[in-house]
């Protein structure tokens, strides 16, 4: 019964989290756009920084929208960690499990540096918004 509660619990706080992480994976591994010319030199870092710096942002908002206080600790494991090891992951599996895709250190930098800026702006922007219109979801019960 605890797992199901959990994975309820992870389904309602934080549906919009999983939604990019979806879309992060496809655009990732499966996306073959059909032309290769950027409009400009390194748009594919800018891609980078900005998918990481939406899913980190959409998991601090809903994080914030869930808990009236901020575990730090778990914050800092599930929208900073988890999303730079993600991240890290998908850029393994770019260059080993794609043909069309090659993995990149730079790549992997940017998204990194798109995760820390996420903390920054949720830090000081999101989080006070959020406190000012009392935007917190209806809390559930914890076993």
């Amino acid at each position: 019964m605890k797992i199901s509660q959990n994975i309820y619990n992870i389904l309602y706080r934080y549906p919009l989290s999983l939604l990019t992480i979806a879309t992060i994976i496809y655009l990732t591994l499966f996306y073959k756009s059909d032309d290769q010319t950027p409009t400009f030199q390194h748009l594919d870092k800018i891609v980078h920084f900005t998918m990481y710096a939406g899913l980190c942002s959409v998991l601090w908002f809903e994080y914030l929208c869930s808990h009236k206080s901020i575990n730090f600790r778990n914050i800092t494991l599930g929208a900073v960690v988890l999303p730079i090891l993600f991240s890290g992951g998908l850029e393994v599996a770019q260059s080993t499990l794609t043909t069309t895709r090659k993995g990149d250190i730079y790549d992997f930098l940017f998204n990194t540096l798109g995760v820390l800026s996420a903390v920054a702006f949720s830090l000081y922007v999101t989080r006070p918004i959020i406190k000012k219109y009392h935007l917190y979801k209806k809390q559930i019960k914890e076993d």
